[in-house]
């Protein structure tokens, strides 16, 4: 068998990753350097139109602290900013981006195709405009920026709805059904006030009931989701004072993000939570959440569930085990990405999977369900999501095309390693040039499309 000429593009120094310090491989999760301080309240500078024409009323609740991250690739942080700055391209080139996207935003009906193509480069830091971008990609947004207040008014009542009727406990819940049966002014001035009488507990109504309508047995069954889902927003981002610690800035953000995630639980009976699902709504919730625009922050927890849905339906047959081996499961992406490589560089991939004896389940797995979240900074992370949710053919082919490109800039360490070696290079991804990988991932794609 002959085996395919490996292109002479990849055989160029460029495409190669030098070997990191040793003290890369020291955090599994490839987290970046620990934040250094939290700023008392997030700059307000608005460099395209906002969600709304005037500015809401200040509100205490609705200010947002930024906090100003030490990115681990050594680029630099522009003062006043939550988000990270790409240290690749010149300031000239972010201002002329920037511009661009402002001009598209600021027009009556933004053109999607070129909001995208603009994304596909990765955005600029600036304050908001990434939160209005990813709205608008995720389809939260309509392009007619004139059906921008009603659609916002009526999601954010929808999940207001939501949250009342599915995260309201079981005894007042019992106590408005007393109310409507008429029964207002039932013991309300005794001291038994939160007793009802016998006569008046139904199966429905009783703590202990097992039956299906129960809703005590509904909240009994939800509590070891409850609990894992607690545990989980805890130990999210522990070096990022946004996500972790004891300020009640951070608290508010753990409990935004945990009704979030229950509510999505209660609403998706087939899948519920996933552990792992904190990850994927951690950028959205944190992007949304330090938008300068007062009502868009203050509001950020309703929009970050609808995007995060959104997001999701792209990927939840990966997070369903029944589906794991059909032809939307998590097995049949994984044997896409192999198939990818195999196509890009045979060499590489039989050194993988042949020789080696490397599974592409023991690194794609994560890399996948995950959508890089632990193999990156999670500032990193912000500028390769521009590129996932900007793919008009959905963030999969995005994320496949990445994947591959990953392996590609490693492939001369990963073609003279062993299974041990290349097994831990996969799984403690080196520090990589943002900037680069796009580029190396979207070359790929332009030659499967020759």
């Amino acid at each position: 068998m002959v085996r395919k000429k490996v292109p002479e593009w990849l055989n160029s120094t460029m495409w190669s990753t030098p070997p990191p310090p040793p003290s890369s491989y020291d955090d599994g999760l490839h987290r970046h350097s620990p934040v250094t301080k939290m700023k008392e309240e997030a700059q307000s500078i608005s460099v395209a139109p906002r969600l709304n024409s005037a500015p809401p009323p200040s509100s205490a609740a609705s200010s947002v602290p930024s906090p100003s991250p030490r990115p681990r690739n050594g680029s630099s942080i522009p003062s006043g900013s939550g988000e990270y700055r790409n240290s690749v391209g010149s300031s000239s080139e972010d201002f002329s981006r920037q511009a661009h996207l402002s001009a598209e935003l600021s027009k009556k009906v933004i053109n999607m195709k070129e909001l995208r193509s603009l994304a596909l480069q990765s955005l600029p830091d600036s304050p908001g405009i990434r939160s209005t971008v990813w709205k608008l990609l995720l389809g939260y947004l309509p392009p007619e920026r004139s059906l921008w207040s009603t659609e916002l008014k009526q999601k954010r009542s929808q999940y207001k709805h939501y949250k009342d009727e599915l995260l309201t406990s079981p005894s007042e819940i019992t106590w408005r059904m007393v109310r409507s049966k008429g029964f207002d002014n039932y013991d309300l001035k005794s001291e038994s006030r939160c007793m009802l009488a016998r006569s008046r507990i139904t199966e429905e109504d009783h703590p202990l009931s097992l039956g299906k309508a129960s809703i005590w047995n509904t909240y009994f069954q939800d509590t070891e989701t409850i609990e894992q889902i607690d545990r989980d927003v805890k130990r999210t981002h522990p070096d990022i004072p946004f996500f972790s610690g004891e300020s009640s800035f951070a608290r508010f953000n753990q409990e935004s993000m945990k009704n979030i995630l229950l509510v999505f639980a209660k609403l998706n009976q087939g899948i519920r939570y996933v552990q792992g699902m904190n990850e994927i709504l951690a950028p959205i919730f944190y992007v949304f959440r330090n938008d300068p625009d007062e009502d868009s922050s203050s509001h950020a927890e309703a929009d970050a569930f609808f995007c995060f849905v959104e997001l999701l339906s792209g990927f939840r047959d990966f997070y369903c085990q029944q589906l794991d081996n059909s032809v939307v499961g998590i097995r049949s992406a994984i044997t896409r990405l192999s198939q990818l490589v195999k196509k890009h560089d045979e060499e590489l991939w039989r050194h993988l999977e042949i020789t080696t004896k490397v599974n592409p389940q023991f690194y794609a797995f994560r890399w996948i369900t995950l959508l890089l979240t632990q193999e990156f900074s999670f500032f990193d992370c912000l500028h390769i999501w521009d590129a996932l949710l900007s793919d008009p053919e959905g963030p999969l082919e995005s994320l496949l095309g990445i994947c591959c490109a990953m392996l590609v800039l490693v492939r001369r360490r990963l073609i003279a390693g062993d299974f041990t070696s290349n097994m831990k290079l996969l799984q403690h991804y080196p520090t990589t040039n943002i900037s680069h990988l796009l580029y190396v991932a979207n070359k790929l794609r332009s030659k499967m499309l020759l």
